[in-house]
């Protein structure tokens, strides 16, 4: 029979997609946790010093393949420096500089819709005028959503030049490690992109911070959820789901995580989301369906 085909979804990568959301949304409250008891780069030292423990831990036991070729090696620490030093560096140190979590979520959520651009036009990923809608569509909505907390006065160069650095690298780090490192064992590449990113931020927390932590509970908590719940199983998760399908339409989930964010604040602490809030959310559902909607197959015979 000759017509429109719906390829079907596949559930496990839903499911990975919405563990990524919710974790990487929450990871934004973790952060916040974090920062108040030590300054960026040392938050993120102890946290990448924790990650490489718990995947000593766990290569013990899976005994994961490791990228044997150097030019494999090369791609894979580069990626990590790019998605990890660079992305977090600089997200963190902008919200340490001063400025607001609304700002901050709001640029970083630009990521689909520069990694739109960049595979559209160097990564041969052709995408259908609806999907670009949905691009566009999708910022608008988070936009709407972190309205709220966007704070004019927060605004400095300094910390958007920071924020956009972090911009930056989670973008072509994402794109790279798609591109150069496919086939990459997850595992042990996230063994040597924490390793190298520690090698990378240790020097700088202490040069620059002397490495100061005010110890309480909370830290080790909000370090712990980082490493497990996003830095290994999340972004495992995201890498994922770039082998399987479109650069663009598996970084659109970004746009999901502040209303992850928006959710939770309001369970935690009672922050009530604004009715532009609650709009913005409808708003970015929609740009969010849009680009992961499939284009019909014409001819397809069954």
């Amino acid at each position: 029979m000759t017509g429109d085909v719906q390829a079907p979804a596949k559930w496990p990568d839903a499911l990975l997609a919405w563990y990524f959301v919710v974790v990487w949304g929450a990871g934004f409250l973790a952060t916040k946790i974090g920062l108040q008891h030590a300054a960026p780069f040392t938050f993120l030292t102890l946290r990448y010093a924790f990650g490489v423990a718990c995947l000593l831990l766990i290569l013990a036991v899976v005994r994961p393949a490791w990228p044997r070729a150097p030019r494999t090696l090369a791609h894979l620490l580069i990626a990590g420096l790019l998605m990890h030093a660079i992305q977090l560096g600089g997200s963190h140190y902008a919200q340490y500089l001063g400025l607001s979590a609304g700002i901050t979520a709001l640029i970083l959520s630009a990521q689909p819709l520069l990694t739109a651009g960049i595979a559209s036009r160097w990564m041969g990923e052709r995408l259908a005028p609806a999907q670009w809608t949905g691009v566009a569509v999708g910022l608008l909505g988070v936009a709407l959503v972190v309205w709220h907390k966007i704070d004019s006065r927060a605004l400095h160069a300094a910390g958007l030049a920071a924020v956009g650095i972090g911009l930056a690298g989670v973008t072509a780090g994402t794109l790279y490690q798609r591109a150069f490192c496919p086939h990459v064992d997850l595992w042990s590449g996230a063994f040597l992109q924490f390793a190298v990113s520690l090698l990378v931020l240790a020097p700088l927390a202490w040069r620059v911070e002397g490495l100061r932590v005010d110890w309480s509970w909370a830290l080790p908590a909000a370090i712990a959820f980082l490493v497990i719940g996003a830095s290994i199983l999340a972004v495992n998760a995201l890498h994922t789901l770039m082998r399987r399908g479109q650069a663009t339409r598996v970084t659109s989930i970004f746009y999901l995580t502040p209303i992850v964010a928006v959710v939770l604040e309001y369970l935690l602490y009672g922050e009530v989301p604004s009715v532009t809030s609650a709009i913005g959310i409808a708003v970015t559902c929609a740009g969010v369906a849009l680009v992961a909607r499939r284009a019909p197959v014409r001819g397809a015979t069954r």
